[in-house]
């Protein structure tokens, strides 16, 4: 009955850490993601978070049964025309934001998109730290009858998910 205790091997990161970049001001780099949610009687909607990095501001919630990447330009043309763009937004690899679309767009405004490493959100910090929140204090709390309502109470609840 004697057994000899196997030493567990120290595992070495492959690649060396590096801390997620800081924005030292506003308006400079920017986040977004999806966060998916259903109405009262089973549909599903997605609602695009966009997050400036170093407010922590909530700039924009788009919710619609469906966000292509056209749809995901516009939003941030509109937010460009408002407040001017960022230098860079990161994102992850969602096929909206991998799309020709969003990359041509990117290109002509001069935005850098950042894409997170896939299977890796805690590259994308920011918005993955607000899109707990916003499921916790507002899709948690409200049971939504339809895509109309699902809108009026997320719109009305964006100025309080900002700090």
């Amino acid at each position: 009955g004697l057994s000899v205790r196997k030493r567990r091997r120290k595992r070495i990161a492959a690649v060396e850490r590096k801390p997620l970049p800081v924005p030292t001001g506003p308006n400079q780099s920017w986040s977004m993601d999806f966060v998916s949610d259903g109405l009262a009687y089973g549909q599903r909607f997605r609602c695009l978070n966009v997050v400036d990095d170093y407010t922590r501001e909530c700039l924009a919630i788009e919710v619609d049964t469906s966000l292509p990447g056209l749809r995901v330009k516009h939003v941030l043309q509109r937010l460009g025309e408002m407040r001017g763009l960022p230098a860079s937004i990161t994102v992850d690899n969602g096929p909206e934001f991998a799309g020709k679309v969003l990359d041509a767009w990117a290109y002509e405004a001069g935005v850098t998109l950042s894409f997170i490493r896939p299977g890796k959100p805690v590259e994308n910090a920011y918005i993955e730290s607000f899109n707990g929140r916003f499921r916790d204090e507002c899709l948690n709390e409200h049971w939504f009858v339809s895509m109309r309502h699902a809108r009026r109470l997320i719109e009305g609840k964006r100025p309080a998910m900002s700090p």
